[in-house]
């Protein structure tokens, strides 16, 4: 069985807008990093508010490193046109957790499937060379719950693995989030069982 892959490439920002004309058609080009399918919706919605005038937001996004998720949209134009030239692009560029979206405000002349497939295609790939794609790499977070008394043992621990607090309740029974790299998880999780008062609990 293949190790697990615990790295990827996406886009660390949003990207500057890109414009590709044909024959008055314009093709305005986006990338977005997002972390869930449901980050897509609000995205596209503020994209239509910013086109009143578009006639379609075409898109495709992908999610995941091992299990990949992804979908195309054609957004009214012909059957894959649009959505499937646009994800073609993600995949030359090899990046993920990612959505690239189009949009079209048509110039009066029709361009044909082929002339629309290679206007897709290219606006994407003018907004990907456009964006700012970096090497981000898998986490796993942590809960680890413990006496007050053990706050010590316990930061130490954090400090000597440079191990990240995401969140912290410091009472009299204190919780602390961390936010690991996935592929130290089960060293980390090893050497904590010899804290035989602190529990450890993996968010699902």
């Amino acid at each position: 069985m293949e190790p697990e892959a615990t790295k990827y490439q996406s886009v660390d920002k949003p990207s500057e807008e890109v414009l590709f004309k044909e024959r008055k058609s314009k093709f305005y080009g986006y990338t977005f990093p997002i972390d869930s399918e449901e980050a897509v919706k609000p995205i596209l919605e503020e994209l239509r508010k910013r086109h009143p005038s578009a006639n379609h937001v075409c898109y495709a996004w992908q999610l995941g490193v091992s299990d990949i998720r992804y979908r195309a949209n054609d957004d009214g134009e012909p059957n894959n046109s649009a959505g499937m030239p646009i994800y073609g692009q993600i995949q030359s560029f090899d990046v993920t957790n990612i959505l690239v979206a189009v949009v079209r405000i048509f110039g009066g002349t029709k361009l044909g499937v082929g002339g629309l497939i290679s206007a897709y295609r290219e606006t994407a790939k003018m907004a990907l060379e456009n964006s700012l794609i970096m090497e981000k790499v898998l986490t796993q977070q942590l809960i680890l719950v413990f006496e007050y008394s053990e706050m010590d043992s316990v930061m130490r621990f954090i400090k000597k693995h440079q191990l990240d607090i995401v969140d912290q309740k410091l009472h009299l029974d204190c919780e602390v989030v961390l936010k690991v790299q996935k592929d130290m998880v089960p060293d980390i999780l090893k050497q904590l069982k010899a804290f035989h008062k602190i529990s450890i609990k993996i968010p699902e």
